[in-house]
């Protein structure tokens, strides 16, 4: 593997354009929120990972169907009804209340009329898109990276998926913390989760983790380019003693293992290492916490 196929982008080299563009994903987010029907876990809020960027597909409305992609190729978010009508908006260094104007305003032409709760989630302090100014920057070869490392691991944990024939999630891009994730289920209900989460209401948690899981993901933290994480809810006795690759660890302070996104582009194979992660982690907390005797919920 080479280094344009895992691409090298620092944590700390793109603070500011991350911070911002998280609040991009959130303003899209919340658009398809607001328009789609609700699912188990909230499956019908994330983006999903595309040949040109993150997409949020195929949204119902009036009788029809709306898209919004961010495209980083040609660094504007694109618009599009399925009568034909079409409509961007830059991808540029402006603030956030900026481009949610302009993106509602492109909805408007769009003839599509959208009320979200616009005020970011998952984050503190939480600032109303429409008084956001601070954040402001955006420089697009770090968003173009980004991207890029989405696909490998979007790719490889959807390899991932394809092993388990039971209930799994899709893999996708939740804009709340930024991060790509899949989930596997043992059918089993789970203790009601605690919650605590900054400006995130109680009953996205509790929906969120309503049945036992496995998780698994990337996001921009968690190592100098990113890591792969993989968590158990509830966690059973011993989960942090499982076995797993070189190279990754459990973190007690994010309560979850982590395997840094530098050493699997360092390693010789980065997918067999990333598999191997995923599986590991699947499998040890699946056998502490018996999934073999796991029975459907009615």
């Amino acid at each position: 593997m080479t280094d344009s196929v895992w691409p090298t982008l620092a944590v700390d080299d793109w603070v500011d354009t991350r911070l911002t563009f998280h609040m991009y994903t959130q303003i899209v987010g919340k658009i398809r929120l607001a328009c789609a029907p609700k699912t188990n876990h909230w499956w019908q809020v994330p983006l999903y990972v595309s040949a040109r960027g993150l997409s949020t597909g195929a949204v119902p409305y009036a009788g029809g169907v709306f898209d919004i992609e961010f495209d980083f190729v040609a660094d504007e978010l694109v618009l599009r009804r399925s009568d034909g009508r079409r409509s961007a908006v830059a991808l540029r260094p402006v603030p956030v209340a900026t481009f949610y104007a302009d993106v509602m305003a492109a909805l408007a032409q769009l003839g599509i009329d959208v009320a979200i709760h616009a005020t970011p989630n998952e984050v503190d302090p939480a600032i109303p898109f429409a008084l956001d100014t601070e954040h402001c920057s955006y420089d697009a070869e770090s968003v173009r990276l980004f991207w890029r490392q989405l696909i490998q691991a979007d790719r490889v944990l959807g390899e991932f998926r394809a092993r388990f024939t039971g209930k799994s999630s899709p893999v996708h891009f939740f804009w709340g913390a930024l991060d790509l994730a899949v989930t596997r289920f043992s059918g089993r209900e789970a203790p009601a989760h605690p919650g605590g989460v900054p400006n995130c209401p109680p009953e996205v948690m509790l929906e969120g983790y309503s049945h036992e899981i496995t998780s698994a993901g990337f996001w921009p933290g968690g190592g100098a380019e990113g890591a792969f994480y993989s968590y158990a809810y509830p966690a059973p006795d011993g989960y942090a003693d499982i076995d797993v690759p070189d190279g990754a660890y459990f973190s007690h302070d994010l309560g979850e293992f982590v395997l840094p996104y530098e050493t699997v582009r360092a390693a010789p194979d980065p997918d067999a290492l990333v598999l191997d992660f995923l599986q590991a982690t699947h499998d040890g907390a699946a056998r502490l916490a018996r999934w073999d005797d796991a029975r459907p919920v009615a």
